[in-house]
C-alpha cells in the first residue's frame, strides 16, 4: 500500500511559480538560423555548432495579434457611415441624444450649429432645429430612439457596446452663447443674439 505524502502549502507556492516562470521563458524564446557546411539552412531553438556560417539570433515572443482599439464592425461601419450630432444647449432632448450615441458605443463626431450659422442652415435648408444627427448621409431632425437605432442599426453600428471596447468621450454639451450686456439695448443696432 503507497502512502500519501502531505506537500506543505510553501512547497505548491514553489512549484506553481515554477511551473509559470518556465511558461513565461517558452513564451519568449531563442531562435538560431544558419547555414551549415554543407550549406543547407538550418532553424533550431539550440545554439549552432562553431561551423556554422552566417549565425543568425532572434527572440520569439509570444503569439498575439495586434488589433485596434475599435472593433471591426465598428470601423467598417464608421468609415462607411460617419456619425455627426449636432447639438447646443437645447436642455433635455440634447443631453438623451449624446447619452444614446454614447450608451451604444457609436464614435460619433459633435458639433454646435452656433460655430458656424450659415454652414448649418445651408446643411438643414434654412433650419436650425437641434438635435441633428447624420448618419452617414441620412439626416434625423430631433431626438427619436426609435428612429436613431434603425438608422444605426442599417448603418452596421452595434445595439450595445462591444466587450472591451469604450466609445471615446463626447465632448462636453456646448455651452450656450453669452447674453449680451444690459446696456445693450434692443433697436441700437446690436446684432447679439439674432440667429
Amino acid at each position: 500500500m503507497m502512502q500519501l505524502i502531505e506537500v506543505p502549502d510553501m512547497t505548491r507556492f514553489i512549484v506553481l511559480f515554477a511551473a509559470l516562470l518556465a511558461a513565461n521563458l517558452a513564451q519568449s524564446a531563442q531562435l538560431y538560423r544558419w547555414v551549415d557546411d554543407k550549406g543547407r539552412v538550418e532553424w533550431r531553438d539550440t545554439p549552432p555548432p562553431a561551423s556554422a556560417k552566417k549565425v543568425e539570433r532572434r527572440s520569439i515572443e509570444g503569439s498575439v495579434i495586434e488589433t485596434s482599439t475599435m472593433p471591426y464592425s465598428v470601423q467598417q461601419a464608421t468609415r462607411n457611415f460617419p456619425v455627426t450630432l449636432y447639438t447646443s444647449n437645447c436642455g433635455e432632448s440634447c443631453d438623451r441624444a449624446r447619452a444614446h450615441l454614447t450608451r451604444r458605443g457609436v464614435p460619433f463626431t459633435q458639433k454646435n450649429p452656433q460655430d458656424d450659422v450659415e454652414g448649418y442652415k445651408k446643411l438643414t435648408n434654412g433650419g436650425m432645429e437641434v438635435p441633428l444627427l447624420y448618419v452617414g448621409r441620412e439626416q434625423l431632425k430631433g431626438y427619436l430612439e426609435t428612429s436613431w437605432d434603425s438608422a444605426l442599426d442599417s448603418a452596421g453600428y452595434p445595439r450595445q457596446p462591444v466587450p472591451g471596447y469604450a466609445a471615446p468621450k463626447p465632448h462636453a454639451a456646448p455651452q450656450a452663447a453669452k447674453p449680451a450686456p444690459a446696456s445693450a439695448a434692443p433697436g441700437n443696432g446690436n446684432s447679439a443674439g439674432k440667429s
